[in-house]
């Protein structure tokens, strides 16, 4: 597991993602009541990205056409996307947030 510091804890608003580079690859970051979640920020049905979309109840909501993602998952929750986004694990320390994105 390589875990790398996408951002500040502090540095998140609740429900208001952030887009971050972790070695390389483009992942939205998004702090909800549940927790803190990563995933890779593209929509997987027109490959614009899903920081620039709405948060509401853990889902993200691409801009572009209205596909949601569960941000737990990155499962699509209805069309017109219908494949899923890759997730990745995400550990708190202290005020860092730690993304793996081994096996991206």
């Amino acid at each position: 597991m390589s875990q790398v510091r996408a951002c500040g804890l502090s540095e998140l608003a609740v429900d208001k993602p952030v887009r971050v580079d972790v070695d390389g690859i483009d992942v939205v970051v998004v702090r909800t009541a549940e927790g803190v979640f990563a995933l890779e920020d593209e929509c997987s049905h027109a490959a614009v990205a899903l920081s620039e979309g709405e948060v509401t109840e853990c889902t993200i909501e691409c801009w572009m056409h209205g596909s949601r993602f569960d941000l737990r998952t990155g499962q699509p929750l209805g069309p017109p996307a219908t494949q899923p986004v890759a997730t990745f694990p995400v550990v708190i320390e202290g005020d860092d947030v730690l993304v793996d994105t081994d096996g991206a």
